[in-house]
C-alpha cells in the first residue's frame, strides 16, 4: 500500500476509504496485504484527478469511473488525456443542466 500511496500521492487512509468504497479492489496476499497493479495505480489517479481536478464526491467519482470503464470496454485504444477530455465534457454538461 506505501508504494501505491507514494505513486498516487494520496495517503494510505485515503486508499484504504476508497477500497471500501468499492471504487478498486486490490489483490491480496498473504497476511491479507494489499497488492496494488498498475491498473489499480491508473485508476487510483484517474480518482485523484477525478477529485482534486473535478471536485468530485466520492458518488460522483463511482459515476464517473463506470462511464470510464464502459468507454474503456468500447475501445480499449484511448488515451488517457482522451478519457480526461470526454469525462470534462460530460461534468460540464451536468453543471450547466444539459444545455
Amino acid at each position: 500500500m506505501a508504494v501505491a500511496a507514494r505513486l498516487t500521492g494520496m495517503h494510505p487512509q485515503t486508499l484504504r476509504k476508497y477500497e471500501r468504497a468499492g471504487l478498486l479492489r486490490p489483490a491480496r496476499q498473504q497476511g491479507n496485504q494489499r497488492s496494488y497493479s498498475n491498473a489499480d495505480v491508473r485508476r487510483l489517479q484517474r480518482i485523484r484527478y477525478l477529485v482534486e481536478e473535478r471536485g468530485l464526491n466520492v458518488a460522483g467519482v463511482e459515476i464517473a469511473l463506470t462511464m470510464f470503464d464502459r468507454l474503456e470496454a468500447l475501445d480499449g485504444a484511448r488515451t488517457t488525456e482522451e478519457y480526461r477530455v470526454t469525462i470534462a465534457g460530460i461534468l460540464a454538461l451536468g453543471e450547466s443542466g444539459g444545455r
